[in-house]
């Protein structure tokens, strides 16, 4: 399988890796991703999760797979209907649905699908060789997936609109903007990666995946009362875990937490 799988400690490292294409898209990535995902979704061990791409392809991940012709094609109109509900699991929504943290850890070229990956992560650490692209107007199509929209609640409406028709966005353009959260050399890209996803790692295991459910979820919710009013549910529940009680008592008596995420 092209996507390879790695646990380090409580973090997951999941690899995309296509050397000889630039880690090209393919739908073996998403059926690797959708299986993995479940896997590590179960394995309580694991807090966090590190996506990246293969070194060797020199890229995150170079999108579509333009060299094969059946690529941005469908068969028929019925085709493309009965396969709907297998594009509801594409990339896209599986690393936005997955309910631990998510880090991108971009090494080099994010075209495409590639591009919307990283950003249905839930940060992002860029190597100071990162790029973004959305070429798919050039090609005469558009970036799929609520690819512009995603990006557009990242860096504003303005941002995105240049990046769907085809601006690229550097490492460094993509740090001053709110992309990256983290802008690294690129020799120190995983070293970075790592740290942040450890730190994440040691937080109560229940609080951080119920703050991604927060912030993810409270985006769809247009009225900013009724998102606040959901909070308090998940609020009274948190308090409730033997976690935070082992938290509060630990930062009273000047000690580190020990979390189990119970």
């Amino acid at each position: 399988m092209p996507l390879l799988s790695e646990i380090r400690g409580h973090v997951a490292i999941l690899t995309l890796s296509r050397p000889e294409a630039r880690n090209a898209w393919d739908e073996d990535f998403n059926e690797g991703l959708e299986s993995k995902l479940a896997e590590l979704e179960k394995n309580h061990e694991v807090r966090c999760v590190i996506l990246t791409g293969d070194e060797k392809g020199r890229a995150f991940s170079a999108g579509a797979n333009l060299a094969d012709t059946d690529t941005h094609t469908v068969a028929s109109p019925a085709a493309f209907i009965t396969g709907i509900p297998h594009w509801r699991k594409f990339v896209a929504n599986l690393l936005t649905d997955f309910p631990k943290p998510v880090i991108a850890a971009v090494n080099g070229y994010a075209i495409g699908i590639g591009c919307i990956a990283t950003y249905c992560c839930d940060l992002i650490v860029a190597s100071d060789r990162a790029e973004w692209r959305l070429p798919q107007v050039r090609l005469g199509i558009m970036p799929a997936y609520g690819g512009a929209v995603r990006l557009a609640r990242w860096v504003g409406k303005g941002n995105a609109m240049r990046a769907a028709l085809g601006h690229p966005i550097d490492a460094t353009e993509a740090y001053r903007i709110g992309l990256a959260q983290w802008l690294v050399p690129h020799a120190e890209l995983m070293e970075r990666a790592l740290k942040v996803a450890d730190d994440i790692a040691a937080l109560p295991p229940l609080a951080a995946r119920i703050a991604k459910e927060s912030l993810t979820k409270g985006l769809d919710i247009p009225n900013i009362q009724d998102a606040s009013e959901v909070d308090v549910y998940r609020f009274m529940a948190l308090s409730q875990t033997e976690d935070s009680k082992e938290a509060h008592n630990a930062w009273r008596e000047k000690r580190t937490a020990t979390v189990r995420g119970v």
